[in-house]
């Protein structure tokens, strides 16, 4: 007859009395509503080249430089108080509406997308928004901010950027403009006002 095996018994220890610290949380209140613009809190980033595309150095806690290749259109019209938009030019592709943020090919038929400026004055619907309150590092605006993704009749897509003053609504609209003295050579080059 097999022996029966038998576990060894766990030694136990005489339970603990254990002191739970809670923390308590402070909510900070948030900043009135006095303020009117939201400032740039940072610097511009310099220009090393513009062609064939737009190079910046973008200063961080160590040099940063890249190209917008494709894209360089795109900020130059920022920085001329110009919002420009890509569109595919191939006849054949289904999609025949604007892109902005834009695109270097066409996401459909990978046709080199073609570039239109955009009349002044823009002018879009907010479609959604949030407040930023904690902004992650690089975001170079003061907070407390409203981002907002805006409806541009025409386009395929929501660009999303800030609104310089005022508390946004679903529906409200807003004008684009642009920061021509002083460029940060960035997509904080453009922002909304409310349409008064």
């Amino acid at each position: 007859m097999p022996r029966k095996r038998t576990q060894p018994k766990k030694k136990t220890q005489p339970k603990k009395t254990v002191e739970i610290r809670r923390k308590i949380q402070i909510k900070k209140k948030a900043p009135s509503a006095k303020r009117k613009n939201i400032q740039l809190i940072g610097i511009t980033a310099k220009i090393r080249q513009t062609e064939p595309a737009m190079v910046i150095e973008w200063p961080r806690t160590l040099t940063h430089v890249h190209t917008y290749g494709m894209l360089s259109p795109f900020f130059e019209g920022l920085r001329n108080g110009e919002l420009r938009a890509t569109f595919c030019p191939n006849d054949r592709c289904p999609e025949k509406r604007l892109w902005i943020p834009p695109r270097g090919h066409c996401p459909d038929c990978h046709t080199e997308m073609a570039w239109k400026t955009l009349p002044n004055p823009v002018i879009g619907t907010v479609h959604t928004f949030t407040q930023v309150v904690y902004a992650g590092t690089g975001i170079e605006l003061s907070t407390p901010y409203w981002q907002i993704d805006v409806e541009i009749p025409g386009l395929a897509t929501l660009p999303k950027s800030y609104l310089l003053r005022g508390k946004p609504f679903i529906g409200m609209k807003v004008r684009a403009e642009f920061r021509t003295k002083k460029p940060t050579n960035t997509v904080l080059d453009y922002y909304w006002v409310p349409l008064e």
